[in-house]
């Protein structure tokens, strides 16, 4: 296998990897409550844009607790599902698989 051509596609299959978080930054994710009175929005990379909290859920400090924790545990869920597809498809795209390279995408 020719080294030089390989460690050129590693490196460009770096850049596409970066390039793509650098977008993922830009896809949001929507999440909310059951009832609709507490939404969250994250990044695909997992950095929370907006917490929007219905009044009501202001006068039970347990409850809003509660709902942010489910809430924002769904809404992670969801953007790294959106992050690791994007990510493995990157990777598998332009790469031949070879043992142990797994771990450069982790």
């Amino acid at each position: 296998m020719d080294l030089m051509g390989m460690m050129g596609k590693l490196k460009e299959t770096q850049q596409k990897i970066e390039d793509t978080k650098k977008r993922l930054d830009t896809v949001l994710i929507d999440e909310q409550s059951a009832d609709g009175l507490l939404k969250v929005t994250l990044t695909a990379n997992r950095k929370i844009k907006s917490i929007t909290i219905a009044d009501s859920l202001l006068e039970d400090k347990e409850q809003l607790e509660d709902y942010l924790i489910v809430t924002l545990n769904k809404a992670i869920e969801k953007a790294t599902d959106v992050n690791q597809t994007e990510l493995d498809a990157v990777a598998k795209m332009d790469m031949p698989m070879i043992p142990g390279m797994d771990d450069l995408f982790k």
